[in-house]
């Protein structure tokens, strides 16, 4: 039943994408103007829900629900940094970028600077930071599918890409404006009534509390099954009947004897605690009691306060450079348009936030396998049927998958029209050909590097590409705009530093981190260390280059703060 629901639901939002892509694009999209910021016609609040839309990805959708229920408030740092990052957006960079009159941030900074080789060098660092997002979205589509229906992961890659590349090529920001702005108000539907519903619920079955108590515990006999090989820290001895692959021992349903410590468990086998068992943990997962998970700052990671301030400071910072993101201000009719468009967002994003982290609190009382199984993004897809069996919990999973699938496909719409507009500037002859080959060319990439990701949820995986932003981006724009001394060479060297450490730090920690100490806790969040140093050397060597800073670097900044009314052209 549950199956038939998520199907349903799939069906219906891409049938909606489908008719609503159609409406956006019901005047000729011609030139690149229609395909890169839709005329530059869209109103504040259409607007504001796209730009919502876009930003409540598979990392917002699923993975801050996984991130809660995994580290438990720590994690509450990270939707407060996203609503606040806006509220920085909106005071320094949304209508003076929109005075501007570039198309994408590599327009932005050719014209400041007069530079090609920084130019192409912002190229660059777009193409990551989108390339980066893409791989959650893709990962969630796999995750939502396989554990919802049993499909194969990359069912779920190909449904997004085959939507997402027909959208984009299809109408570029036009034909994706309609879509991007109504499922954001599916999202908020589609999260809300499950929370509303499984919070009573809760209630109604006697309300346990999820912060007391030691580690989480299987309150009746769960049989967990593991889909990819896992190695699991075991907190406590336990006997379970076993069917696959422990430790390199085959069993055919025969008890075994657990100890406390590492165990491996090879993909396909399927466990089968007793009540009150605790839940070994996927080996990356602290293991927590329930003060420890509900405090602020506590110990779910090495060098938790450090990763917690440079999380929060990459998710503040890096939200103000996303390129997808500050593409939709060229949309608007003027600046203040852009600047009410920016002032909605934060309320939209707010509202949004209350319930994921709901998700996570339930799903430490109701789906605790997930910490031993790894697949924490999950939590919001098997709350439901957990809840509550039967027709009623299918309808709500059905609306939840309706939910998770209009996140990935948004999103992925706003990150492809963001590569694409900046890859075809690469390719000779431009224009809306061009921009179609760079939509191509946005999505192979991540596909192809996906299928080697691990368990990693999507909250972690849409951190590497904040990093990027907020390493390289955010300081370019914010002394872009407001520093008259800010020179080629500086903006050069500094995104050279920024950009180049984090991208490094992000494709190491993909593939060949380090697992332990402060090697790992600074190329997991790289982001206090590597901001400030990317804005110390773009200010020193323009200090050093001051010679240098173009001669209409004065005009540039009029027009950047003036009224576009009397702005110099």
């Amino acid at each position: 039943m549950a199956v038939a629901a998520a199907l349903t639901a799939l069906v219906a939002v891409l049938g909606m994408s489908t008719v609503l892509g159609s409406y956006g694009r019901r005047r000729t999209v011609r030139t690149t103007s229609d395909f890169l910021v839709a005329s530059r016609g869209v109103t504040p609040l259409w607007n504001a829900s796209a730009i919502g839309s876009e930003y409540i990805s598979a990392a917002a959708f699923l993975g801050t629900a996984g991130l809660v229920l995994a580290h438990g408030a720590d994690m509450l740092w990270l939707p407060l940094g996203a609503t606040a990052g806006y509220v920085l957006l909106l005071a320094l960079v949304t209508a003076p970028l929109r005075r501007s009159g570039a198309y994408t941030i590599s327009d932005f900074a050719e014209w400041r600077l007069g530079s090609r080789a920084v130019r192409h060098t912002v190229s660059c660092c777009v193409l990551f930071i989108g390339w980066f997002y893409l791989l959650p979205q893709f990962q969630g589509a796999g995750v939502t599918l396989r554990v919802l229906t049993g499909a194969p992961v990359w069912a779920g890659w190909a449904v997004v890409v085959g939507v997402v590349l027909v959208l984009v090529v299809s109408g570029g920001m036009r034909s994706i404006t309609a879509v991007q702005a109504a499922q954001f108000w599916v999202k908020l539907v589609a999260v809300a009534i499950p929370a509303v519903a499984l919070l009573s619920l809760w209630h109604l079955d006697g309300g346990a509390d999820p912060t007391a108590g030691a580690a989480p515990a299987f309150e009746r006999p769960t049989t967990v099954r593991v889909q990819t090989g896992v190695t699991v820290e075991v907190p406590a001895e336990v006997r379970i009947a076993v069917n696959g692959t422990v430790d390199g021992h085959s069993h055919d349903g025969d008890r075994h004897l657990l100890t406390p410590g590492r165990h491996q468990v090879a993909a396909g086998t399927v466990l089968a605690f007793p009540a009150g068992a605790q839940v070994p943990h996927v080996e990356h997962l602290p293991v927590q009691d329930g003060g420890t998970w509900a405090m602020p700052n506590g110990s779910s990671v090495e060098h938790g306060l450090y990763g917690t301030y440079s999380a929060l400071l990459g998710v503040l910072l890096g939200t103000m450079g996303l390129p997808h993101i500050l593409m939709r201000f060229y949309t608007n009719t003027c600046g203040r348009a852009a600047r009410r468009t920016a002032a909605m967002v934060p309320a939209l994003l707010a509202l949004f936030y209350v319930f994921p982290a709901l998700y996570g609190a339930l799903g430490r009382l109701y789906t605790p396998e997930l910490l031993m199984t790894g697949d924490t993004d999950a939590t919001i897809l098997m709350l439901p049927q957990r809840v509550l069996p039967g027709a009623a919990g299918a309808v709500l999973t059905g609306l939840v998958a309706a939910g998770a699938f209009a996140a990935f496909i948004s999103t992925s719409c706003g990150l492809v029209v963001a590569i694409a507009g900046t890859a075809s500037q690469f390719l000779p002859k431009g224009g809306v050909a061009s921009f179609r080959v760079g939509a191509v060319f946005a999505l192979a990439v991540p596909m192809l590097l996906v299928p080697g990701l691990d368990s990693r949820g999507a909250g972690a995986l849409v951190t590497l590409a904040l990093t990027v932003s907020a390493c390289s981006l955010c300081p370019l724009l914010l002394l872009g705009i407001w520093w008259r001394g800010l020179t080629a060479a500086g903006a050069g060297a500094g995104l050279a530093v920024g950009g180049g450490l984090a991208v490094v730090a992000g494709l190491a920690t993909l593939f060949a981190g380090p697992r332990t100490g402060w090697p790992a806790a600074i190329l997991t969040q790289p982001t206090l260390v590597v901001a400030p140093a990317a804005a110390a050397v773009m200010v020193g060597v323009s200090l050093l280059t001051r010679r240098h800073v173009p001669r209409r670097a004065d005009r540039a900044l009029a027009r950047l703060h003036l009224p576009e009314e009397i702005v110099p052209r």
